[in-house]
């Protein structure tokens, strides 16, 4: 770099001082205005503090218990995989959800007694009422790891 290249050095602007006098053009408030909690030393306003109105969060109702965002228990009766299996078949959550029974493999799903079954058939890994149950096993049915609820 040659020595004709080189810019003067740009002074730097002190930072104003607040506070320090009337003569400074800072001083007596100090940028703060007049009066007021947003003047005084120490001044922090919380989040969702509105003035002294009450808050929007306390002007809401409360909505009361627990909720879990949990899928709801799939049900689907006797009726429906009787007229949709053949003898022998065997009905889980995947064949199911293949025939277009149930709209989710992993929710709960639960077998009930409405309708009849003449059909027998092999229930693996799902949950039954007791009706359903009798209606199964009265047809020659067999339940495999029935889940407890």
């Amino acid at each position: 770099m040659k020595q004709n290249d080189l810019l003067p050095i740009q002074p730097r602007k002190k930072k104003k001082r607040i506070g320090r006098g009337i003569s400074d053009g800072g001083g007596k408030t100090a940028g703060r205005g007049t009066k007021g909690q947003k003047s005084r030393s120490g001044f922090r306003i919380s989040n969702g503090f509105e003035g002294g109105q009450t808050p929007l969060k306390m002007r809401l109702p409360k909505s009361r218990g627990f909720f879990r965002k949990k899928e709801p228990c799939q049900i689907i009766n006797l009726e429906k995989i009787n007229n949709h299996y053949q003898a022998g078949q065997t009905v889980s959550a995947e064949t199911l959800f293949a025939k277009h029974l149930i709209r989710s493999k992993t929710a709960k799903i639960k077998i009930l007694a409405d309708g009849n079954l003449d059909k027998s058939l092999t229930f693996e890994n799902l949950n039954f009422s007791q009706p359903a149950i009798k209606k199964i096993e009265k047809n020659r049915g067999k339940i495999i790891n029935k889940k407890r609820e």
